[in-house]
């Protein structure tokens, strides 16, 4: 009993016969002792506190996203380990941002408030939801530690709840001051902290120390180099210009509605009014005599929108039409160019494209179609095109070039407002963006380029440099390698408050937006007043809750301790402590416990000894027909209880039992087994769950993943983790039988279990029932209970052996490997007969 208590999970049968062999008068004790040091008594403790913590790994409502709470879990399991104060407990989990020098534990303890359901769903309203959140903190924290509900006050005052909606708001306030908006469903809501595993910070702290490294040999190659940059710089230039492109000042250029300057760099640039639409016609006469195609770089500048590269609302730009002419020596001056025929674009290739506004389509005759380069944020980079022609267009001494550019959009204002235009007599353009730039940097004295072109030759050269470029390659792998691991850490929502504090309103009816009288920050004021040296926030709430003077806290939290034990609060209410609970029958031990655990400095580890240690506790669950009849609920605390364990004690025990328990403290959820389409019928087919493999699904109950919108099946008992639950279920419906008897968990943990009797007691019969009896009962069968189970397995064998099929069939149960040297009839019987005893109503019962 008190090994299941502490660890939920089963003694061994060594653990068992050392028990027994220590015959000293403090054997039980030192037991405890030995027991509360276990890392299975943070699991086991941690079970009912994530219950009233409604900790789940998903949001809940339609969208259920996935989220990662679970390092807070983890933490929850390291505090009861480590006999954390409860008062330290209380204050971390509800202010630990607060605390001064707050460490990082501190504010992980925080995702206590931030367990709560989140609602994506496309109709709600980000501040109903807010809203919605904020009664949720308010009201798990009282009744977590307070023991009152804070339900029927949030919507009206009633002449016999001393809890008013004013005490209701006035405690809500305490909550309404994170920035949470209420808007979206993102499972991973700011504030969060980046977590990340033992294996993530020491690689993090490797690629840290690898970064490093780099950064100094590319420091320090640099510094070789410098005394060559001149010469290296040169160089470099001579490179670019080798196919560098030429440059096109316009000789004459006309918008129809704007004007047009060009300036230093020889780029174009628009000003005065900006029209809805406009086209600019340019002429050039260009050195080269024969061109291959034309490059137009759209450039940003200070006097666009955003400082981008148009002026319309978001700094973009629609080119509807580009058309190129050749114009003779000898056209008239006073005969439009339009009436020339255009040279022949074969392709063309930008930076980007947005969506259907492709580049091809300036050159397709349609107004409606065009180019344009919008990413879904205003413009904040350079963009290029560049057109390639049919074929080498000849430009005879004389001639000239004319561009025309249109901007037809129906999109207002979308026309270009700095660009540049060059050529080329390149067999094959090139889209090569920022070349020219980089020119024009190289070009400019090293004490005139302005940071950006400074780093632009910088980069440059590092490239041109085989050390340099091997080690920004590994420095980049390193830099990428340190980024994913970042990325792939769990994020865990936590508490913070906004700088400017937010005000706090009574709403009528609870209704988010029916305002009334505001309120400030206070406790309930039927209880004893916050003290006034203690700030009005969270931690001020906090240490109120622990403060010497609180009634309440001491006693609720003893009392769920004591129900955790005994199955039933010392006050039977244990999640209601008001004027509708009830009076305790032993009012005494209650103040006395709830005295002991102040005095024992909040010492956890210290009550749970003094009350597994009791004469209350130890006494045997044995009952007579009269003391049932006049105490059916043990109220009066004259023998042990006796009641059905929760399914999550139960599916622990099996895989104890049968060896395939893998005892591993802490880390992301687990998805063992589970039937087909749960989750897709739960979530109209959004959600597919995938099993996992090997050592995952044998991981204790704690860490099997928990979609809220429907909870882990072979939990039938359990609290639905949508609201705080501190009141434990407890069931032994058809379906706690149809799923011990039949799951596969149940059946590979029933065969793995069989494995391990036949292997360790070899072909003595007697031997395999006492070991099977003392893996899951602690005890060999009587000598009543022998002839029953020889019986039995005389029966299944004969059975199995007219069926050898059906026998391997039954061994195919489950992922774990099967030992093939032993014979499938016996093991098939044997596999039953576990299965039956892990079903006995003793193995299912803590007594």
């Amino acid at each position: 009993r008190v090994t299941l208590d502490l660890t939920g999970l089963p003694p061994t049968p060594d653990e068992v016969a050392a028990f027994l062999k220590d015959t000293s008068n403090d054997a039980y004790e030192k037991l405890v002792d030995r027991l509360l040091a276990s890392p299975a008594y943070g699991e086991r403790m941690a079970w009912d506190w994530l219950d009233a913590a409604r900790y789940a790994d998903s949001n809940g409502y339609q969208g259920d996203g996935e989220r990662t709470m679970w390092p807070w879990r983890d933490w929850v399991v390291s505090a009861f380990n480590r006999n954390m104060p409860f008062d330290q407990f209380t204050l971390e989990q509800i202010a630990g941002d607060q605390l001064p020098d707050a460490s990082f534990e501190q504010k992980l303890a925080t995702g206590f408030n931030r367990n709560h359901m989140i609602n994506g769903e496309g109709g709600r309203i980000a501040e109903e939801n807010r809203i919605e959140y904020v009664f949720d903190q308010a009201e798990t924290v009282g009744t977590v530690w307070l023991g009152l509900t804070f339900n029927c006050c949030r919507c009206h005052d009633h002449k016999f709840d001393p809890i008013t909606q004013k005490d209701y708001f006035s405690l809500f306030a305490f909550f309404n001051q994170t920035p949470v908006d209420g808007g979206g469903g993102n499972p991973a809501t700011p504030p969060i902290l980046d977590v990340f595993t033992d294996a993530q910070r020491d690689q993090l702290a490797t690629l840290e120390t690898r970064i490093n490294t780099l950064n100094a040999d590319l420091t320090k190659r640099a510094e070789d180099l410098a005394s060559q940059n001149a010469d290296r710089e040169a160089k470099a230039l001579a490179e670019l210009e080798k196919d560098a492109w030429q440059l096109l000042k316009p000789v004459a250029m006309k918008a129809i509605h704007q004007e047009l300057k060009t300036l230093d760099d020889q780029s174009i640039l628009a000003f005065g009014a900006n029209p809805p639409n406009d086209t600019y016609t340019l002429t050039f006469t260009p050195a080269a005599t024969r061109i291959t195609g034309l490059r137009l770089e759209a450039l940003r500048h200070e006097s666009m929108t955003h400082g981008g590269i148009a002026r319309s609302d978001s700094g973009n730009f629609v080119l509807t039409e580009i058309e190129i002419r050749i114009v003779p020596k000898d056209h008239p001056a006073d005969k439009s160019v339009v009436t020339l025929p255009t040279i022949k674009i074969a392709s063309a290739q930008a930076t980007f494209e947005q969506g259907g506004l492709k580049i091809e389509t300036t050159y397709d005759g349609k107004p409606s179609t065009g180019w344009a380069v919008h990413e879904g944020r205003p413009v904040d980079r350079d963009h290029e095109a560049v057109f390639r022609f049919a074929d080498p267009v000849a430009l005879p001494d004389g001639t000239s070039l004319s561009i025309t550019l249109r901007h037809d959009s129906p999109h207002i204002s979308h026309n270009l407002g700095r660009f540049r235009l060059s050529v080329t007599s390149d067999t094959q353009p090139k889209l090569a963006p920022g070349r020219q730039q980089l020119i024009d940097a190289f070009k400019l004295p090293a004490d005139k380029r302005s940071k950006a072109q400074a780093q632009l030759v910088a980069d440059h050269l590092k490239l041109d440099d085989e050390p340099t470029r091997k080690l920004s390659a590994e420095l980049a792998a390193a830099r990428k390698s340190q980024d994913d691991i970042r990325k792939s850490g769990a994020k865990v929502m936590v508490m913070q408050d906004m700088p400017k504090p937010r005000k706090t309103f009574i709403l009528d009816k609870g209704i988010y937006t029916n305002r009334m009288a505001e309120v400030t920050a206070a406790t309930p004021g039927v209880l004893p007043a916050m003290s006034e040296d203690q700030p009005r926030n969270r931690l001020g709430l906090a240490r109120w809750l622990i403060a010497p003077d609180n009634p309440l806290t001491a006693r609720v939290t003893v009392n769920r301790f004591w129900a955790q034990f005994f199955g039933i609060g010392l006050v039977k209410t244990i999640e209601d402590f008001g004027i509708q609970s009830e009076l305790p029958p032993h009012q005494d031990l209650l103040d006395w416990l709830a005295a002991e655990f102040v005095r024992s400095g909040w010492d956890t580890k210290h009550l749970v000894k003094l009350i597994v240690t009791s004469h209350a506790y130890r006494q045997s669950s044995k009952v007579t027909s009269e003391l049932l009849e006049r105490d059916p609920e043990n109220r009066l605390l004259a023998r042990a209880p006796r009641h059905r364990m929760p399914s999550w004690m139960i599916r622990d025990q099996a895989l104890a039992a049968s060896g395939l328990f893998v005892n591993k403290v802490g880390g992301p959820p687990v998805k063992p087994y589970q039937p087909s389409g749960v989750w897709e019928e739960a979530t109209f087919g959004t959600k597919r769950y995938v099993q996992d493999k090997g050592d995952a699904l044998y991981r204790r109950s704690l860490y099997v993943f928990w979609r809220r919108i429907v909870g882990p099946t072979m939990f039938f008992d359990s609290a639905a983790r949508q609201v705080c639950t501190v009141k434990q279920l407890r069931t032994n419906s058809p379906l706690h039988a149809l799923t011990t008897l039949n799951d596969i968990t149940y059946i590979e943990a029933a065969r793995a279990m069989a494995q391990r009797v036949i292997q360790t007691a070899g072909d003595d019969v007697d031997a395999r029932f006492d070991l099977a009896f003392r893996l899951v009962l602690s005890r060999p069968p009587t000598a009543d209970e022998r002839p029953i189970l020889t019986a039995a397995i005389e029966r299944l064998k004969k059975e199995f052996a007219g069926d050898v099929e059906g026998a391997k069939k039954l061994l195919k149960t489950g992922e774990s490997p099967r030992d093939e040297k032993i014979d499938a009839v016996d093991h098939a019987a044997w596999t039953v007969l576990s299965n039956m005893i892990l079903n006995l109503d003793e193995a299912l019962t803590k007594e």
